[in-house]
């Protein structure tokens, strides 16, 4: 017999994975001293909220509350995906939100174990959007 994932693991997983990715972000620029582009704010801006509201969802006992991991996961998801663009040549240098005199996306700073920043970003927010998503499919008997 196949075991689902039920509904509160997966709020729990996606709050969990919010969370970390919220702590983590805090520790590159604030002890690390990496400071962030414009592109890493906006996702920041949708990441700390999801910590926040999906926490409080599970709080509670909104089984609804994965409504807003999706949409709060597919914007910064959009974000990323920008940001990887960038990073990987894609989109044409005087698109670049970098300054001259700022943080760059590009160089070897945005490396974690290999990983560019912007690809780990990307991956956050879909996981946490699949996972709030799951979240809100009712268990069939």
């Amino acid at each position: 017999m196949k075991r689902r994932l039920s509904g509160e693991t997966a709020l729990a997983a996606a709050w969990t994975l919010a969370l970390v990715a919220s702590l983590a972000v805090l520790f590159i620029g604030e002890v690390l001293g990496q400071m962030p582009c414009v592109l890493c704010w906006y996702q920041r801006a949708f990441m700390f909220p999801l910590a926040i509201i999906l926490g409080l969802g599970l709080w509670w006992g909104d089984a609804r509350v994965g409504r807003y991991g999706v949409v709060l996961g597919l914007g910064g998801g959009l974000f990323a995906l920008w940001h990887l663009g960038l990073y990987a040549g894609f989109i044409p240098e005087p698109i670049q939100p970098c300054t001259e005199t700022g943080p760059s996306c590009t160089d070897e700073n945005q490396l974690i174990l290999g990983i560019p920043i912007p690809l780990l970003s990307l991956m956050a927010f879909a996981l946490v959007a699949g996972l709030s998503a799951l979240s809100l499919k009712e268990p069939r008997p």
